[in-house]
């Protein structure tokens, strides 16, 4: 078996016995690149090979000499292409950021790098992060390695597609309304969307303040939960960083009596019938071991779209009046005034799905409309919030489907920005209310796609979902 194709926990313990090298590792990984790339497009940026090598080698020469070495020692990890990494070009998948290279590293990298992890390159991703299958990156379209004429999710398809075609160990991604979670469940990977706070957003390029957060994509949960063990904790420099202790018992045993929530809301029309059925089957596996299922209502689910889309859109408007041709990015070449330049420079550096948010953004928020919209979306995600908490009552996590459907064909959803909304629908809401939520594959649809389940806790409760997510992966 390839090294490549082995997950991060078999090859620390085969570092640990000397059976293969960190440069061995990455050999592999190169390898993988060289031959996938071409179809699979994962990748934006990959670093220079004889630089990754050298940093692979050192590390292997720090053990050989006895050093202590970190808990990613030695292993790649690619990082999607708004996380700032000092001296290496990140382009949010922009024209308007395409030879933006950053001063300074995301606070997630540094610990990668403090970890001992080497950074592979920067992966492919929706332009901003704004879309849900990667297809409106200004750079390329990425493909899923299971079948190369589908969309590998997005906005984080890079990421997913990478460790999917064993193009990377490890993945860093972002996840605004199911970023991470949605190419997980359609490449067959692991994603997890922590706890709003519970990883630094320092250096991720923000879409939507309130609903950003990174996290992490996996071959399996144990990869999965040793990088976020790496990840979480707090920044000072992150003023939405939340001061708790460091997550620990993520793979331990799931509670003796757990109670599943199952909520009606999401098990109805629109959901693909090999959805549901690979869900329900996950969930069956659960209960034959022990877990109480359990019927819930959410009952302003069906507003989680509208919702979604004002205030993400809104925040976008605001957070990207900073791209103005003035002080960095992309500035039009068009002669004219200042206000010619802002306007031309903003044409001809966004796409058309950033301009088309930021417009509807501009419209919640401007004068008249702004608390007929924004004020009320504000306020229908409190009632939202309020719905899982009275639930958690019931129950201590809640599963149901990822995406209502699994992987679809490159092309088939570009022309309906609704229909390609919709995508979002079983998973936006975690993002509304900062709860952990995560994908794990539990089944694969007829014609060879993979279908990922969401589980979904409470604040703070990553340990339990590795733990129920852990269980389930030995059962499936």
């Amino acid at each position: 078996m390839k090294l490549a194709a082995m997950t991060a926990g078999r090859l620390k313990a085969m570092l640990a016995r000397k059976e293969a090298s960190c440069a061995d590792i990455m050999r592999s990984v190169l390898d993988e690149i060289e031959k996938r790339e071409p179809s699979v497009r994962a990748f934006i940026t990959v670093r220079d090979p004889a630089d990754l090598l050298r940093e692979a080698e050192k590390v292997d020469q720090r053990v050989l000499r006895g050093q202590p070495v970190g808990p990613l020692a030695g292993l790649p990890v690619a990082v999607k292409d708004n996380l700032c990494t000092q001296g290496l070009r990140t382009t949010c998948a922009s024209k308007m950021l395409a030879d933006f290279v950053p001063p300074y590293d995301a606070t997630v990298v540094q610990r990668v790098k403090e970890a001992d992890g080497i950074i592979l390159g920067k992966t492919n991703m929706d332009e901003f992060a704004m879309g849900s299958t990667t297809e409106n990156s200004a750079m390329q379209t990425t493909r899923n390695p299971w079948n190369t004429d589908y969309v590998p999710g997005g906005t984080s398809g890079g990421s997913a597609a990478a460790v999917a075609a064993h193009e990377t160990i490890l993945a860093l991604g972002s996840d605004t309304g199911g970023s991470i979670r949605q190419p997980a469940s359609y490449c067959g990977v692991v994603g997890l969307k922590p706890t709003y706070g519970r990883v630094s957003r320092y250096g991720l390029i923000a879409y939507a303040s309130s609903l950003d957060q990174v996290g992490a994509l996996a071959r399996n949960v144990e990869d999965a939960a040793l990088l976020f063990s790496v990840l979480a904790g707090h920044d000072p420099k992150d003023s939405t960083s939340l001061d708790v202790a460091s997550p620990e018992g993520l793979l331990s045993d799931p509670p003796a009596r757990l109670r599943i929530g199952v909520p009606k809301e999401f098990f109805g029309p629109g959901l693909d019938a090999e959805v549901q059925e690979a869900v329900e089957k996950a969930m069956s596996a659960l209960a034959s071991h022990g877990a109480q299922l359990v019927r819930i209502s959410l009952p302003h689910t069906e507003y989680a779209i509208p919702i979604y889309y004002i205030i993400a859109c809104a925040e976008a408007s605001s957070n990207l009046a900073r791209y103005d041709g003035c002080k960095y990015g992309y500035r039009t070449k068009s002669e004219g005034n200042v206000i010619d330049m802002m306007t031309a420079s903003r044409t001809e550096g966004f796409g058309e799905e950033v301009k088309r948010r930021i417009i509807l953004g501009t419209y919640v928020l401007s004068s008249g409309y702004h608390d007929a919209y924004y004020n009320k979306a504000a306020k229908a995600r409190t009632l939202i919030r309020r719905d899982y908490d009275e639930a958690y009552r019931d129950c201590d996590v809640i599963m149901h489907p990822v995406a209502p459907t699994p992987a679809f064909k490159i092309g088939e959803k570009t022309s309906d920005p609704l229909a390609m909304y919709l995508v979002d629908i079983y998973s936006v809401i975690a993002n509304l209310t900062g709860s952990p939520a995560m994908s794990v594959p539990c089944g694969m649809s007829r014609g060879g796609l993979p279908i990922g389940v969401q589980i979904t806790g409470p604040a703070l409760s990553e340990p339990l979902l590795f733990r129920v997510a852990y269980q389930l992966e030995g059962l499936t």
